[in-house]
């Protein structure tokens, strides 16, 4: 192996590293508003084991009440699990395949490039994590007044799925989520790179200097460029997001689904609640993600120029 083959592994292990921490820290900071969020999104105002909330503030409080902090923290193992994989892996299917696109076209990469790598990461990603989220939605759902025998935590989840259900319940809900993985990783990550050479443009002609962007970047911008990504990717795709929260219900005591697919999520969501339907939880997935990809993108580029600092010294 050649030495520069050895120096672009160890930079993918480096992106892979900086995201799973990135992402363990997000979930830590932003889990209540997650669990809050999915029960928004998957009560349709029919047929509900879930209380009825009010707002965001009234549900946080209700399910205080009621639950305490564990069901404040409901399905926070796997959304731990799922989080780090997540970013890691995103990170470094992201990082693999701008390198790639970078050699290939002698240096230079467009944003569609940089939207072919993450729409690339997003797919890759999806295949890996669809079972932990299916488990971390089902746990987030219980609640006192749920009428199946809950699950009492990650593992017991995953064999009653398989026994109750096969193989292919862990899968439920795979369309939405591709759909949602490339299309928001893509935009998202195409929004920071574009907006992250703005700014190192202007800082750098307002300093007058060639500064690398390590320099010239500080955690406050990185916290700011990584809020304005998010919102213009949650904007555009959070249905993708209720759809599939619906699809991944766990089914009724007599085996059925509460939708078949993605397809009656679609017809029986527009029919009964029109478009306010497919963005129920936008809300606190708005207080949840923004900060949190704040924190993400901190963490992420801290943690990177860490590593690289680390890499000088040996």
């Amino acid at each position: 192996m050649s030495a520069s083959q050895s120096r672009t592994e160890q930079w993918q292990w480096e992106n892979a590293t900086a995201g799973a921490v990135a992402g363990f820290a997000t979930v830590a900071a932003m889990h209540p508003l997650d669990v809050v969020r999915t029960r928004f999104q998957v009560n349709d105002g029919r047929i509900s084991n879930l209380p009825t909330y009010k707002n965001t503030a009234h549900a946080i409080f209700t399910i205080a009440r009621l639950e305490g902090l564990r069901g404040l923290y409901a399905g926070f193992y796997p959304a731990v699990i799922g989080s780090t994989l997540s970013w890691g892996l995103y990170f470094f299917f992201y990082d693999r395949a701008k390198q790639r696109y970078f050699r290939s076209r002698e240096g230079r990469l467009s944003p569609g490039l940089h939207l072919a790598s993450a729409a690339e990461a997003g797919a890759l990603v999806c295949f890996f994590t669809n079972p932990v989220w299916l488990v971390k939605t089902r746990l987030q759902l219980q609640n006192p007044l749920h009428q199946s025998q809950p699950y009492s935590g990650f593992h017991d989840a995953l064999r009653t799925i398989l026994r109750e259900e096969g193989w292919s319940a862990l899968y439920r809900g795979i369309v939405p989520s591709l759909f949602l993985q490339v299309s928001h990783g893509a935009i998202q990550f195409t929004a920071y790179e574009e907006l992250r050479k703005v700014v190192i443009d202007l800082k750098s002609r307002k300093k007058k200097s060639s500064e690398s962007s390590e320099a010239v970047l500080n955690s406050a911008d990185y916290a700011a460029l990584g809020a304005s990504s998010k919102i213009s990717a949650i904007l555009v795709s959070y249905p993708f997001q209720v759809i599939r929260a619906r699809l991944q219900q766990r089914p009724s005591s007599e085996g059925v689904p509460r939708y078949m697919d993605s397809w009656h999520v679609v017809k029986e969501t527009a029919r009964f609640e029109g478009l306010r339907g497919f963005y129920k939880g936008i809300t606190p997935n708005l207080l949840k993600n923004v900060p949190a990809a704040s924190i993400t993108f901190v963490v992420y580029e801290n943690v990177l120029n860490l590593l690289k600092v680390v890499r000088r010294k040996d």
